[in-house]
């Protein structure tokens, strides 16, 4: 285990509140990486061995390089894909309500999320706001990042039941406590906040796409520091992960040693956890544009554009769920993933994991190739399980796919467990798999 992999993952973490902040970090580790930046709304120049990437609606990402020699001849894409999104609260419009004598805030659910965790933890916001300069419309990033707001529980006198099962009413119950209502409120007002944040007049914000964000530091723990735990495990550990793992490939002089390389592609696309249904998501056509652009730019064909999709692979990597202790039956009785255990393979006979013989195959043998651990997921056959966008990818660009993930406690709780070995392995496979 490399003490530098989790430090960085814990920076890479705590730098990225909201799915935005996560692309502009990936955005600014490729650009110190040599990769240079291309816009969808321009025509695109690409150059043999050239690294680039571009970005949607900037939550989404997709870098890819291109091989040195013979780099106009058509080849197979290797593709790897996580989310850059997380369950959370979104911040309604007009957010401000009145109550009892304090100000909270309007929110509603973003993504299958786990509520109770959500009390009694500081909290802040963050996201993008769209103001108005001169005569056009402007984004900038905002995260106020200090503790700003907290969901107080209700005190078990009043709830004497409270341990005995509880739905809760989101409109109610989960508005975050924002400031007192008292004669200095419009000093403090929602707006006023987020425009001295970001260094603009209140009158200038337009519009907003602002989160809750759980504050809590990530950690390592256990009797050996062999766990971790931090916000947006799911899916930050492996956008970082898998990001490493592109970059170390490129880094390495023999990750060409063929004339007919692959072309290696990383993607992360937001808007997983709830359907992938926009246009910056998997459901999107963000891939098979930046794909079809690229083998246009290489002068292929659009016959040779499928020839090198029917001989491309995926990865889609999402976490993967682990044998709980106090919750085993939760669990398959047989394929019971543990956390340190190595790379999650996950299968569905439903096809919401893309995972088939062949492809993990393939898989097994790049593991075996870099000695990375692995170990396999299938569901407890009476509990449906999740999904992911590995086959939700497969409706605009069709190639060979399997789903991957790293094993994790608490999957969409604003605080998620998982295993200090893992992040290592991970990265070693994503490598191995681009070499």
């Amino acid at each position: 285990m490399s003490d530098n992999s989790v430090k960085s993952l814990f920076s890479f973490i705590k730098a990225s509140p909201t799915a935005f902040h996560a692309v502009k970090n990936i955005s600014e580790i490729l650009s110190k990486n040599g990769f240079s930046e291309l816009s969808e709304s321009e025509k695109w120049t690409l150059s043999s061995g050239g690294k680039y990437f571009v970005t949607r609606n900037s939550s989404s990402v997709i870098a890819f390089c291109l091989p040195k020699n013979n780099f106009q001849e058509p080849r197979a894409f290797h593709l790897v894909a996580s989310h850059s999104d997380s369950p959370c609260f979104k911040i309604k419009e007009n957010p401000e309500i009145t109550s009892s004598g304090s100000v909270v805030l309007n929110v509603e659910k973003y993504g299958g999320m786990l509520l109770a965790p959500w009390f009694d933890r500081p909290l802040s916001l963050a996201g993008r706001i769209i103001v108005r300069e001169k005569n056009a419309l402007k984004q900038l990033l905002v995260n106020i990042d200090r503790d700003l707001l907290l969901i107080p529980n209700l005190a078990i006198h009043f709830n004497r039941e409270a341990n005995d099962g509880k739905k809760f009413d989101v409109q109610t119950e989960l508005r975050p406590i924002f400031a007192m209502n008292d004669e200095s409120a419009n000093e403090t007002s929602f707006l006023s906040l987020i425009a001295k944040t970001a260094g603009v007049k209140k009158g200038d914000i337009v519009s907003h796409d602002l989160f809750l964000y759980a504050r809590s530091e990530p950690a390592l723990w256990g009797a050996k520091n062999e766990f971790i735990s931090a916000p947006r495990l799911d899916d930050l550990e492996c956008a970082f992960t898998t990001l490493q793992g592109f970059i170390s490939a490129q880094r390495d002089s023999s990750a060409e040693p063929e004339s007919d390389a692959g072309i290696p592609v990383y993607c992360v696309f937001d808007n997983e956890e709830v359907g992938s249904s926009s246009r910056q998501g998997a459901d999107s056509t963000f891939l098979s544009d930046t794909l079809t652009r690229l083998s246009e730019k290489l002068g292929w064909t659009g016959e040779e554009l499928k020839i090198s999709l029917s001989k491309s692979i995926m990865i889609s990597a999402d976490n993967a769920h682990a044998l709980h202790p106090n919750y085993s039956s939760a669990s398959d009785p047989v394929n019971r993933p543990k956390i340190n255990g190595g790379i999650v393979i996950k299968y569905n006979a439903a096809q919401k994991y893309t995972t088939d013989a062949l492809s993990s195959a393939f898989f097994k043998e790049i593991c075996k190739n870099e000695s990375v651990p692995f170990q396999i997921f299938t569901n407890n056959s009476n509990i449906p399980g999740g999904s992911t966008l590995g086959n939700i990818s497969q409706n605009h660009v069709s190639v060979a796919s399997l789903d991957i993930g790293l094993a994790q406690w608490a999957m969409h709780s604003p605080y998620e467990s998982a295993g200090v070995k893992d992040i290592d392995f991970m990265i070693k496979a994503i490598e191995g798999f681009y070499k």
